[in-house]
């Protein structure tokens, strides 16, 4: 059987889209910020309270100029009209969005327990349902998985995201977790999330990923090569990464007749779960982040930024519909 921390990413088979019209229109004035969560290209997150519900959010605050000067206007597009589309209690919501004159504003579900990769443990279980939506999340890693105040995985950040069926032939991620179809242009579909899942536990077993290196060439250079394990690995593991991390399509876990199946099924010789539990909530992390309450802010660093608005309209026809 599976082990538990690996059930978070694989329950959703029946999910649909949800279809449902909701109101996301709000202002900045909206909120108060109390502190900087983090910084990027683009722009930088916030947590923030809400005036009037007095609930805490995270606020992506996303500069339009620096999404056009590096050309990711189609992925920012995509990031909201996904995560309006899913509605799924291991992914991160979105609750509100809207624009100014310089900015672009997500305001999402706050996580209390911070990214997974400050407490670099294990996951798995939400790859299932975005592909029974004809989603590729695409850029799978543990800075992108988050740890609520229950000790349950959120995942946030769909910029790579794509809708599709079949096959396509462009796909842009971190390096380190590209599969070998993407290196050599031979196209790629679902698959590539069950590789990346791959990446993603054999980083978290050994303490860095099965491909590293200074440039990106020589990180694809290793992809092409055989995958290399640790000695600490047990066989069970090492039989998982193996199936997971599959050049060959027609092999790979996840994208065989039995789907996710094959890797709910696989003998892993760790903690097991019962996968017909009616749960919605079976992935539990191992070690729980210490929590005063939902609106903790301990597990993120401690700084703040104002927030700068243009009094004049920009790129405003290139954001017409976000």
């Amino acid at each position: 059987m599976c082990p538990l921390f690996l059930y978070p990413f694989l329950l959703l088979l029946s999910e649909s889209l949800d279809k449902e019209a909701f109101s996301f229109s709000s202002i900045i004035c909206d909120f108060d910020t109390i502190k900087t969560l983090g910084t990027g290209s683009f722009g930088q997150v916030m947590l923030v309270k809400h005036k009037e519900s007095g609930n805490r959010y995270v606020m992506k605050i996303l500069d339009k100029q620096k999404v056009v000067k590096l050309k990711q206007i189609e992925h920012t597009l995509n990031e909201k009209c996904i995560l309006r589309a899913v509605n799924f209690p291991f992914l991160v919501k979105l609750e509100f969005s809207f624009k100014d004159n310089s900015k672009l504003y997500m305001v999402m579900e706050y996580v209390a327990g911070g990214e997974m990769f400050s407490h670099l443990w294990w996951i798995r279980r939400f790859s299932n349902h975005l592909h029974s939506l004809d989603l590729i999340y695409g850029d799978l890693k543990p800075k992108d998985l988050l740890i609520n105040h229950q000790s349950y995985i959120q995942v946030k950040d769909f910029g790579f995201a794509k809708h599709v069926k079949g096959h396509i032939w462009t796909l842009c991620g971190t390096p380190e977790y590209l599969p070998l179809e993407i290196i050599l242009s031979k196209g790629c579909n679902k698959a590539v999330d069950w590789w990346a899942l791959g990446v993603l536990i054999y980083k978290m077993a050994a303490g860095y990923p099965p491909f590293f290196a200074d440039q990106p060439i020589q990180i694809y250079e290793k992809i092409v090569s055989e995958v290399w394990f640790p000695s600490h690995f047990s066989s069970y593991l090492k039989d998982l990464l193996q199936n997971l991390l599959q050049v060959d399509l027609t092999k790979r876990f996840g994208n065989l007749k039995n789907r996710v199946n094959d890797i709910k099924n696989h003998n892993h010789r760790a903690s097991e779960a019962d996968p017909n539990s009616g749960s919605r909530h079976l992935g539990t992390f191992p070690a729980i982040p210490k929590f005063k309450g939902p609106g903790d802010r301990s597990n993120y660093d401690d700084s703040k930024e104002e927030i700068q608005v243009s009094i004049n309209e920009k790129w405003g026809k290139e954001f017409i519909e976000f």
